[in-house]
């Protein structure tokens, strides 16, 4: 069984469902990359950076994994930010004395997602508002000095993909403390209904993208045209196994 592969010299984790109590358990950056985000990282470095230095890499993209069986001969597990956050919220309701640090892009989505931790029962929670970050140097202190005041278990980056993994390697070198850093972005959204509705069927059959468009033709046809780049990457690529 395949453990990892690595593709542009980002390692991905090969992991299934049942692995989740354990994983959830360790530390580090957690990164879930969508295929357009996969797609871009030929142009931007810090992105690509951020990957690349990422402790746990997931199979988000269903299109990705659907290149690596049918191009590459590689079976994988898809493992989506979705699927991790309905793991993850079935996890905290059984452990509702855990403490988690959210931040969030606007103050509409922070109240969503802080209703919608209470409501699994969790007292320790914590909500920040992103500035607008500059990922060419990206740099918030005050984030910083809320985040060691707390000291949560969990820092959740609700945020937008390509900003959010450049913001969870900037706390991970910059905390002195360990903590478990989520960049799952928008996903708490599609459990909050902030977000067009995504069920377990949908993300089991690779209908993510399907049901975004219809919801938001103009932000993601530009953005799953763009991801097509995609599929000559995987094909004319190496790809490294680790069984």
């Amino acid at each position: 069984m395949v453990k990892q592969i690595i593709f542009k010299k980002i390692k991905f984790n090969n992991f299934n469902y049942g692995q989740f109590d354990k994983l959830i358990t360790k530390k580090g950056l957690f990164v879930f990359p969508a295929g357009p985000a996969l797609a871009s990282i030929q142009r931007l470095d810090q992105y690509y950076n951020s990957l690349k230095k990422s402790d746990f890499v997931f199979f988000d993209s269903g299109l990705f994994v659907l290149l690596l069986g049918i191009f590459k001969n590689i079976k994988v597990n898809k493992f989506s930010g979705y699927r991790f956050l309905s793991l993850f919220f079935n996890y905290l309701k059984k452990n509702k004395n855990q403490s988690i640090f959210c931040i969030d892009p606007n103050l509409k989505f922070s109240k969503s997602n802080r209703l919608y931790l209470k409501k699994l029962g969790l007292k320790k929670i914590n909500n920040y508002i992103a500035p607008k970050y500059k990922t060419t140097k990206l740099i918030d202190k005050k984030l910083l000095r809320l985040i060691f005041k707390n000291k949560p278990v969990f820092i959740l980056i609700n945020i937008g993909g390509g900003v959010q993994e450049i913001l969870g390697l900037y706390l991970k070198n910059n905390l002195k403390f360990s903590s478990t850093i989520l960049c799952t972005g928008g996903a708490i959204s599609f459990f909050t209904k902030d977000q067009a509705p995504i069920n377990d069927f949908i993300d089991k059959f690779y209908l993510g993208w399907l049901i975004r468009l219809i919801f938001n033709p103009l932000i993601f046809f530009k953005r799953y045209f763009f991801g097509l780049k995609l599929i000559p990457m995987v094909i004319f690529s190496k790809i490294k196994i680790i069984k």
